[in-house]
């Protein structure tokens, strides 16, 4: 996201421009703005046209500017494996076209980069969801990983907007899971039937077109701004499989 560096977007109520409107994370961003009163636009500029983005700036004259617009491959990332045109011309093309025009205009030059990794959230319906994607495999491998939790991490987001945070940011919650245990979580809360087989890394090596990360961000930078954060565990369990909770109370 970027912000003026003037202070002036304190001094006026708040207005988003947000890139990524028919994106998983972009929608949600629109509903957070709409349930806490915030007014936002959704950018209409292509990102990778630096025309049609000074036009949005122009236009809407946002005190911040979100960007979550990209592609991620469907059913997976391997998507970008083979279209890496399509890949490069959002993900990494577009995304310095927006911060090129915003610093020629001399109104955006503050940047706070998030990082999201696995995102989750309490929709299970939705196919861009980490826990959906898993309970769909035939075999999964069983690594622990940090993650993000939308529906506890992008209201932060909102308010590091507000306090006009700056920097890269770890944006998962802190500590890691392993893919076995919201496995377990999912049998335990939703579907006492479910069933799954395991693989590792070099059997998986074969039925995948790139290799996958897996890694701990250190999120205790988030932690101390925002300490009432829940670990990864804690959150999957009170902001996804709870209200989910399809098995009988133990």
């Amino acid at each position: 996201m970027g912000f003026p560096s003037n202070g002036s977007s304190q001094d006026k109520p708040y207005k988003f421009l947000i890139y990524g409107r028919t994106g998983w994370i972009g929608g949600l961003l629109g509903k957070l703005c709409e349930a806490q009163g915030i007014e936002y636009v959704y950018g209409s500029g292509r990102l990778e046209n630096r025309s049609s983005l000074e036009s949005d700036l122009d236009t809407v004259n946002p005190t911040h500017v979100f960007n979550a617009a990209g592609v991620t491959g469907r059913p997976n990332v391997d998507w970008c494996e083979s279209h890496k045109v399509e890949t490069i011309r959002t993900n990494v093309v577009g995304t310095l076209t927006l911060a090129d025009v915003e610093e020629l205009l001399k109104n955006y030059d503050n940047v706070c980069t998030l990082r999201v990794r696995m995102p989750i959230s309490a929709d299970l319906t939705n196919p861009r969801n980490f826990i959906t994607k898993i309970t769909r495999y035939e075999k999964v491998v069983d690594i622990p990983n940090s993650m993000t939790i939308l529906d506890e991490l992008l209201p932060i987001s909102l308010e590091m907007a507000k306090r006009n945070l700056t920097g890269i940011w770890n944006f998962t919650n802190p500590g890691v899971v392993s893919h076995n245990e919201i496995l377990e979580m999912y049998r335990d809360y939703i579907d006492p039937s479910f069933t799954w087989k395991n693989f590792n890394l070099e059997e998986q090596a074969k039925v995948i077109v790139a290799p996958r990360s897996n890694n701990e961000l250190d999120a205790s930078k988030l932690k101390k701004e925002f300490p009432e954060m829940k670990s990864i565990k804690e959150s999957l369990i009170e902001n996804v499989f709870k209200p989910n909770r399809k098995t009988p109370v133990a």
